[in-house]
């Protein structure tokens, strides 16, 4: 079944404000209400899932940490990051988890392939990742929750940001787990073209739905 989607480019947004505004999305929409993918950018936060353990909590300092309700363990989130929620009802959409996992992994390797970088997903390990100096390296990573048959949370891809805090955590539960962003990899795609082309491939994906475009929320 294909569904109406409703694209949101909300900016730079608190953490916890957005996340709550997903789970009331999320807890109040009815059958008819639209798909939504919210496009966005975070202040500093580490963000804590629901399988994270206090010893990948390394040296916080400053910044703020934000146990939340999605999968996964801790990752970082900060300016110059992309990150995409999806808020879909996955039941009308007859979508799976691992489906959806899957949907997001290749809408970020087709946008790096279009940078001209390789990149690939892990079965044991959702997120992307890349081969740098013969190290693997992650570019991004995922986390999602399912309720009411509906899904919120999503992903968050590194393009041009401060990598130091992430020094500061075990990304995603991994010691020592190196860290990367698309400046690093092709400096000559602008987050503009990669936020394009993970949007484009998230929404053939979906079925090239009736499409609309908006600004901020309300």
């Amino acid at each position: 079944m294909v569904r109406p989607l409703q694209v949101r480019y909300l900016g730079l947004v608190p953490y916890e404000e957005t996340w709550h505004r997903m789970q009331e999305y999320t807890d109040q929409r009815g059958l008819d209400d639209p798909d939504q993918i919210w496009l966005l950018e975070h202040p500093p936060v580490f963000t804590q899932g629901q399988a994270g353990k206090e010893e990948h909590l390394l040296n916080t300092g400053d910044i703020p940490v934000v146990k939340v309700d999605r999968g996964g363990q801790v990752t970082y989130h900060g300016p110059g990051q992309l990150v995409v929620y999806l808020l879909l009802n996955v039941k009308q959409l007859d979508i799976g988890v691992r489906q959806l996992v899957t949907l997001m992994e290749e809408a970020v390797t087709d946008a790096l392939q279009r940078s001209g970088v390789d990149a690939y997903a892990k079965p044991d390990a959702p997120g992307v990742y890349v081969a740098i100096d013969n190290t693997e390296a992650k570019i991004a990573s995922l986390g999602l929750r399912i309720r009411r048959g509906c899904s919120f949370h999503g992903l968050a891809l590194n393009l041009d940001m401060d990598m130091m805090p992430f020094l500061r955590i075990n990304p995603c539960g991994y010691q020592g787990m190196r860290m990367t962003q698309l400046k690093e990899l092709a400096p000559q795609v602008t987050p503009e073209q990669a936020t394009q082309w993970v949007l484009n491939y998230l929404v053939a994906g979906l079925g090239n739905p009736q499409t609309t475009e908006h600004k901020g929320l309300d």
